[in-house]
């Protein structure tokens, strides 16, 4: 598939405006803060998985709503139990679920402690499999999650995944061995919505990696792809074609551009440039506008890749960030700093 968004040289240049909904932020105050009432963390169980260089434990917190969620805790064997580590919490991608523990370990073998989050009601797709069940099915949607409880915004699916994502940091700064003040959001694709809206909502989160980030750009996606999820977007409002204006309103409360200009985190952007089904110009409407609400310049950097699609920089782009973290966390390369550009869109 050839480019089929703006040329690079336009997309370093788009800013777009968003039509934010009134409202915004007082609707996720509110919904963290019903979320918060509970304490986190559920259960913390060690399990047996064949590694002999990886500690692994089975958690279960409380997400939205008090919903048990369930996680993936693991740590390398050799960190002693009092030795505090910066923790990486993960978020998978859409249709996937927590699998197996040894599926990712990417951030153990780095030496970091990481969480890697089930997604409620996923796993059916690809993978092997998810262990969290989404209890509020109620409102109309689906078959996919994209479009469950469209119509209204305290209804939405993502209301509730993101949710989790918040409580999963909350979770996680819980955990023996890891240094509450280190906690990293990652993720791909859905996986890099939740980072990025997880960067939005938690101050003082230490870093963020993002790669091909759905739920960026919504309106623009829309008109872009039929590929799904957001083609599935397409599909029910062809069905019902009553419910685009809530299905509109609904959206532009989990725009992750709305996510990004109040983040503060230092931040690491992916993009494949003929991605069709995250397109490019939703990752670098986030990047261009990130932290601008924020009251801080957020140190910044993204790396595009002109010939891969949804897979983005793929091994490349995850060596990238492993050497861009140990940089951000040793305190050589994080904080903030005034913006400037050079090639390859990196922003130092």
């Amino acid at each position: 598939m050839p480019a089929f968004d703006l040329p690079l040289t336009e997309l370093e240049r788009h800013r777009p405006d968003i039509a934010e909904p009134a409202g915004f932020d007082a609707f996720w105050r509110s919904t963290l803060e019903e979320a918060g009432r509970a304490e986190p963390l559920v259960s913390v169980r060690e399990v047996e998985t064949g590694l002999r260089l990886t500690r692994t434990w089975d958690v279960t917190f409380r997400g939205f709503a008090g919903d048990p969620v369930r996680a993936w805790f693991s740590r390398p064997a050799g960190a002693g139990a009092t030795h505090s580590l910066p923790a990486v919490v993960e978020f998978a991608g859409y249709g996937r679920g927590r699998g197996l523990p040894h599926e990712r370990l990417t951030w153990v073998n780095a030496g970091y402690a990481q969480l890697l989050m089930d997604n409620r009601g996923q796993g059916d797709q690809y993978g092997c499999g998810g262990d969290t069940p989404d209890p509020h099915t109620g409102a109309p949607g689906g078959p996919g999650v994209m479009t469950r409880g469209l119509r209204a915004p305290e209804d939405f699916y993502y209301r509730r995944l993101i949710t989790d994502a918040v409580r999963a940091v909350t979770a996680v700064r819980g955990l023996p061995g890891v240094d509450p003040a280190r906690v990293v959001a990652a993720g791909n694709s859905q996986g890099g919505g939740l980072a990025l809206a997880v960067a939005g909502l938690v101050p003082d989160l230490a870093a963020l990696l993002v790669t091909a980030p759905l739920l960026c750009g919504i309106r623009r996606a829309l008109d872009l792809t039929d590929a799904a999820p957001y083609g599935e977007i397409a599909t029910y409002l062809s069905v019902h074609r009553d419910a685009e204006r809530d299905a509109r309103r609904t959206l532009s409360f989990v725009e992750g551009v709305s996510f990004a200009l109040r983040a503060r985190a230092p931040a690491h952007f992916g993009v494949g440039l003929r991605d069709t089904v995250c397109p490019p110009s939703g990752a670098y409407a986030a990047f261009n506008r990130y932290g601008e609400r924020s009251g801080t310049t957020p140190r910044k950097e993204i790396h595009a890749y002109p010939f891969n699609g949804h897979e983005g920089g793929d091994a490349v782009q995850v060596r990238r960030q492993l050497l861009w973290l140990r940089a951000v966390l040793d305190g050589r390369g994080g904080g903030t700093c005034a913006p400037s550009s050079g090639p390859g869109r990196v922003t130092p």
